[in-house]
């Protein structure tokens, strides 16, 4: 899974939502499907989430007429803290990377840090896979709401 060539790629988001909701909400296919890979001009055309160790998911966004599918399975469910999986998204790369998220409690709401796990040959796309993630944690905090 890990290579030595690897980086490490994080991005943080506050949430006025409990850690509880957020962490939730990623596992919950009818909220994840909303934010998760999901793109502003794309159409979510199937979302499956088996949420257990070992379960695999899968998100499939339509773009101008293009199947593009997130796949992978979660390595660790520790709810509400923490929840890692593996991510393989084929249409541009047979690699794969591993992603943590890291949730810890902030007064009512809550701090995510994402940190992703990607193959040195895409260091070059680093700022445009951090925006990614950025737009999806934005995304995740408006349906989980306060």
């Amino acid at each position: 899974m890990k290579q030595t060539d690897d980086w490490q790629l994080s991005v943080k988001r506050q949430f006025t939502a409990s850690a509880e909701r957020v962490f939730d909400a990623f596992l919950d296919p009818s909220k994840a499907g909303r934010f998760m890979f999901a793109t502003a001009t794309g159409t979510m055309v199937r979302v499956e989430i088996d949420a257990r160790v070992g379960g695999a998911y899968a998100f499939v966004d339509r773009r101008v007429g293009e199947d593009v599918e997130h796949v992978g399975e979660y390595l660790e469910i520790t709810r509400p803290r923490r929840l890692v999986f593996t991510l393989r998204v084929e249409k541009y790369s047979k690699d794969q990377s591993v992603v943590s998220i890291e949730i810890t409690p902030r007064g009512s709401g809550c701090e995510l840090v994402l940190t992703q796990s990607v193959s040195k040959q895409f260091v070059e796309h680093s700022q445009r896979i951090a925006a990614g993630w950025a737009a999806i944690l934005d995304c995740a905090a408006e349906i989980v709401g306060p």
